[in-house]
């Protein structure tokens, strides 16, 4: 009975470190994200690859890259409205994606993360 539920425990461990792999590297819909950037004014401050009133994509990319929990504290703060802290010392609240769909935010961190 023990060498069932360590197969059967192993198993499953081994689907879902599968499962996480997979959606990890999701291919990332551009355009998808490029518009829902769009919808949400998210490029009137930012740009790709040229900092505007915030900083480039390819910046935050290469932040939240660094750290090992960078996924979850970037969609943390799309989707919080936690101060955003600017060139000149000030802060403003960092406006919240708006959507129905997680997985429209998703795409988007993940297409910023692939800058």
């Amino acid at each position: 009975m023990k060498n069932i539920s360590s197969l059967s425990l192993k198993t499953v461990i081994a689907i879902s470190l599968s499962v996480f792999c997979i959606s990890a590297n999701a291919e990332v819909d551009v355009d998808a994200a490029k518009d829902f950037a769009k919808q949400n004014n998210c490029l009137r401050c930012h740009g790709v690859d040229k900092d505007k009133d915030g900083p480039a994509y390819t910046k935050i990319s290469a932040k939240f890259k660094a750290d090992p929990k960078g996924k979850e504290k970037l969609l943390a703060h799309l989707t919080s409205g936690e101060k955003a802290k600017f060139a000149d010392g000030h802060e403003e609240a960092h406006p919240i994606l708006k959507s129905d769909d997680p997985k429209a935010t998703q795409n988007l961190v993940d297409w910023i993360l692939s800058l």
